[in-house]
């Protein structure tokens, strides 16, 4: 007996187009994700250059230098990020230290933030939170550690300040 298949393939397509694309667009969106923490980790890295040869407190850089510095080093990221980056940079006594955590609660606490050159020989920890839009929804819900969804990619660095 004969049956009709005209229309099987465009039903199978429709079946499967959403899942696939929603997968598509999941991976290129994780794939920006990973390029975005590398470049923010590299940034982290060398502006905290800046404070360990004791250029920045030669300079008398403040927080907001710090960051504009970051910024910079941020490639194509660099126009988004004054106003998505977090900058926290303190003397911390030992390599072990807990620093205050600004995502404990559930929400990014500004004023658990510092920022602090030391002086020659101190040791300093140097974190960076970064606020990563996703577009994907599903994605935002299993990387946030905030109640509002958001994702906040995290660069640290600890480091000995070298002697003057």
């Amino acid at each position: 007996m004969l049956r009709a298949e005209e229309g099987s393939a465009a039903v199978e397509f429709g079946m499967v187009a959403l899942p696939f694309c929603l997968m598509l667009f999941a991976i290129l969106e994780l794939g920006l994700v990973f390029v975005t923490d590398s470049v923010l980790e590299n940034a982290t890295i060398e502006s905290g250059r800046l404070i360990r040869t004791g250029q920045a407190s030669a300079q008398n850089m403040t927080a907001e230098q710090f960051k504009n510095a970051l910024c910079s080093r941020m490639s194509i990221f660099s126009a988004d990020c004054p106003t998505r980056a977090n900058v926290d940079v303190r003397v911390i006594p030992q390599f072990n230290v807990n620093p205050p955590d600004p995502m404990a609660a559930g929400s990014f606490d500004d004023s658990a933030l510092s920022y602090a050159n030391g002086n020659p020989g101190d040791l300093i920890l140097v974190r960076v939170w970064y606020r990563q839009p996703l577009l994907t929804t599903f994605m935002a819900q299993g990387l946030s550690r905030l109640n509002d969804g958001t994702v906040r990619l995290t660069a640290t660095t600890a480091f000995r300040n070298e002697p003057a």
